[in-house]
């Protein structure tokens, strides 16, 4: 931050002293300088290099697509799923009007018909495994995720993940029986997932997205676990996943209606670091620069604004107390990984049975949900993804020159796929986002005359149509 300030002389006494004459002397003053605009103190450091940051506004495309998201067709989707009955995880297979079976198969053909208008370019999968005997499973049980993967035109093996799970549960975690709505928790991640599905077949990302409605995550995130260690058995280069996991009311249980505000969860030290590069990490202050807070601070960035009507607030945690959701599987399995969850939840609303007590409705139940605020949550899951999937990928293997005492400061990096230029960017160690952005070229190491010691760096891609990438973050060379 760059700001100016004025020094005053101020008179301070100073406490009462005796001398060696044995007087105590009181009336001893000195003068002291001290800045007249105390808030300026905040600002430090001052005067060095670098434009302000700016916020990457959606593009002519970007702004249709976000444009064409639907509240009606999300309020379909989530009563729907709504009228399968119960959802949890051991519910019937192969009852055609209620249970997983039945909702499992209704989501894959819909996916299937968005799939119709892709003209090829997106693929529908049903992804299945037995999942076996476990704390919150009592027998052997088929576990399905459906993904539709609409594949990159210029850089397919960079793969952007958006889920939601379409399981549900009431009071009963192991209830398979009763109903178990599951309209917010979690019809309204689902429908947000299928949503960006339809109206993206049509067009053409750079990068490959997958749109996936998990099963399992309420007994313990089976169905993103398996998909997580898919791709990772497969060394697919995942970029970032999002999972929208209770975003379905902006109201929590104190009645205040928080519309234009979404959460965003991004983990700090990397849940798969080892010791050593963990420990690393903290020594150089790096536990606020993982690759989940570096995706955080670049939802941030390309989804807050007029388009989406939202403001995206990251919280500095893996997920809330207690809780868990399917991004954390993705974290596990060594990839940049958040979660949307609405503002402040409504507890009596999700894992509930459906009943009245004392006047007061229990139950996950669609008359809950807020079908324009869901749209605008989609429409900031949309930004980010497509966003990511359009911009270049983040730069490798960048480092910071620390072999020598310099206030300068020297990074490097590799090229990647899709980037025309590279930008610096920097913030004081105490600010949440990036302040600052140095351009640099299309090089593969610049010096500039700010501390490392001072400040936190990282470097990012910019492609030929101006998206950028997330920032990485400079371990020593």
């Amino acid at each position: 931050m760059v700001s100016s300030f004025s020094w005053s002389a101020a008179v301070l006494p100073l406490l009462s002293i005796a001398l060696a004459d044995g007087n105590v002397h009181s009336n001893t003053t000195a003068t002291f300088p001290f800045p007249t605009d105390v808030c300026a103190i905040n600002s430090w450091p001052t005067g060095l290099i670098g434009r302000p940051s700016t916020p990457q506004l959606p593009d002519a495309e970007l702004t249709s697509i976000l444009n064409q998201v639907d509240p009606a067709r999300i309020e379909a989707i989530i009563e729907k799923l709504v009228s399968f009955g119960t959802r949890h995880t051991q519910s019937s297979q192969t009852d055609p009007n209620r249970g997983i079976g039945a909702s499992r198969d209704w989501l894959l053909s819909q996916y299937q018909e968005f799939a119709k208008a892709s003209d090829g370019w997106m693929t529908v999968e049903l992804q299945s495994y037995i999942q076996g005997v476990s704390s919150r499973i009592t027998v052997p049980t088929n576990i399905s995720n459906i993904v539709a993967t609409l594949r990159g035109s210029t850089d397919p093996d960079r793969i952007i993940v958006v889920s939601g799970h379409y399981d549900s549960r009431n009071t009963d975690v192991m209830n398979f029986v009763d109903d178990a709505p599951g309209a917010d928790d979690d019809g309204s991640g689902v429908a947000i997932s299928m949503e960006l599905a339809r109206i993206m077949a049509t067009h053409r990302p750079a990068a490959t997205i997958k749109f996936a409605a998990v099963a399992g995550e309420e007994q313990n995130l089976f169905g993103s676990n398996y998909m997580a260690q898919v791709l990772a058995n497969a060394s697919a280069n995942v970029q970032g996943m999002w999972t929208n996991d209770i975003v379905g009311s902006p109201i929590g249980d104190d009645g205040k209606n928080q519309s234009n505000i979404i959460r965003l969860f991004t983990q700090g030290v990397p849940s798969n670091e080892t010791i050593a590069r963990a420990t690393r990490r903290l020594s150089i202050g790096g536990e606020n620069d993982s690759p989940a807070r570096q995706l955080g601070r670049f939802t941030r960035d390309v989804a807050s604004n007029s388009v989406t009507g939202m403001s995206v607030e990251t919280v500095y945690r893996a997920d809330r107390y207690l809780r868990g959701g399917d991004h954390l599987s993705f974290l596990t399995a060594g990839y940049p990984a958040a979660r949307f969850t609405e503002p402040r939840e409504n507890f009596a609303h999700q894992h509930q049975d459906v009943l009245v007590k004392n006047g007061t409705q229990y139950g996950d139940l669609p008359e809950f949900c807020d079908y324009y605020y869901i749209s605008r949550v989609g429409k900031v899951t949309g930004a980010a993804v497509w966003s990511l999937a359009n911009g270049p990928e983040s730069p490798r293997n960048v480092t910071v020159d620390t072999a020598a005492l310099t206030n300068k400061s020297t990074l490097f990096w590799q090229k990647v796929l899709g980037a025309v230029e590279y930008e610096i960017v920097w913030r004081p160690t105490d600010e949440p986002f990036w302040t600052h952005v140095i351009p640099v070229g299309d090089v593969v190491t610049a010096t500039v005359d700010i501390s490392k010691d001072n400040v936190e760096f990282g470097v990012r891609s910019v492609a030929a149509n101006g998206y950028r990438s997330p920032a990485v973050f400079p371990f020593p060379r």
